[in-house]
């Protein structure tokens, strides 16, 4: 029953996360707002929508090491499982001038997690300041978009297009509504269901949104990517990542520091914010060697991550590695 609820709070989610990113970028389009501004905002920020909702729910819930987890584990997962995979289909060519923009911002975010993470909390006036973070990224980027569009920007438009329709108002409105209930019920679900399974498994809520909760709630981006990668548009899969990768930590980990205080536990300190800037590192560096991730690459990607796994859920491998 418990895997059951887990799988049914799963499915509520990451429905429901695209029910809210139609339904109100078909209310944008109605009261014309401009397609850079919905893809910088509602598409990007809506498709992180699960893990935003599911960290909430494991902080309010009292459990810390799964909202935190949930963070550092989509980032981590974000870079080595989808981005390795979508390169595997096909490299992925990435724009020097978006990259050294972009890039250098998500280095520059993840390097601010790591420190306050090493300081065993992440509280409200931190959160503030990844919040008011975000805030300026996001207006930097959208007017320097608008002087001079770049193969970034024409990224944001198409993503807007890709999620937009004809729908009337009316409609768009009660499919937003529908989204809206959808994430919030299934997140319920979904980190209730991850707790007791921690418990009845013997291992921490910490790993279990490092792993589980992390992954299914990445799970939109991996269907993003792996499409993109099949329709020879790999770049996309790449705009995808990093734009996630920075909401993350930003959006997410700001609002959910807001709303509730976290506490950081030592086994993420030990282990998986190192695993992240690792992760974000390797990334920096097959980027721009040649400017693309190639199939061996993104194998490299998937071999780490499969090992990242191992670690985290084969608990005499954390012993041995003096990580308990």
């Amino acid at each position: 029953m418990t895997l059951l609820t887990l799988f049914a709070g799963l499915v509520l989610l990451l429905a429901g996360g695209e029910a809210l990113v139609r339904g109100s970028v078909a209310v944008a389009t109605r009261l014309g707002v401009s397609k850079l501004l919905i893809g910088l905002t509602l598409v990007g920020f809506g498709t992180s929508m699960p893990e935003l909702v599911a960290s909430l729910q494991g902080a309010l819930a009292g459990a810390p090491g799964l909202a935190v987890g949930n963070v550092v584990g989509s980032n981590i997962a974000n870079i080595l499982l989808i981005l390795g995979t979508a390169a595997v289909i096909l490299p992925i060519a990435t724009t020097r001038a978006a990259f050294q923009r972009d890039g250098a911002v998500l280095v520059a975010v993840t390097l601010i997690l790591v420190a306050i993470a090493l300081t065993g909390s992440l509280g409200r006036v931190a959160g503030l300041g990844l919040l008011v973070l975000l805030a300026g990224y996001t207006i930097g980027t959208y007017l320097a978009e608008r002087r001079r569009m770049s193969a970034a920007g024409h990224l944001h438009t198409a993503e807007a297009d890709a999620s937009s329709s004809d729908m009337a108002i009316p409609a768009a409105l009660a499919l937003t509504a529908g989204g809206i209930a959808g994430v919030v019920f299934g997140a319920t679900l979904l980190v209730g269901a991850a707790v007791e399974l921690a418990r009845l498994a013997g291992i921490s809520e910490a790993v279990i949104g490092l792993t589980l909760v992390a992954v299914g709630t990445s799970l939109p981006e991996l269907v993003t990517s792996v499409m993109a990668a099949l329709r020879r548009q790999a770049d996309v899969a790449f705009g995808n990542v990093v734009g996630s990768n920075v909401f993350n930590i930003l959006g997410i980990g700001g609002i959910t520091a807001v709303v509730s205080p976290l506490s950081i536990p030592d086994e993420i300190i030990r282990l998986d914010i190192w695993a992240m800037l690792g992760a974000t590192l390797l990334l920096v560096l097959f980027a721009v060697t040649g400017w693309r991730v190639s199939r061996r690459e993104g194998a490299i990607f998937l071999a780490l991550y499969a090992a990242y796994l191992a670690v985290q859920l084969y608990p005499p491998l954390r012993g041995a590695l003096g990580l308990v």
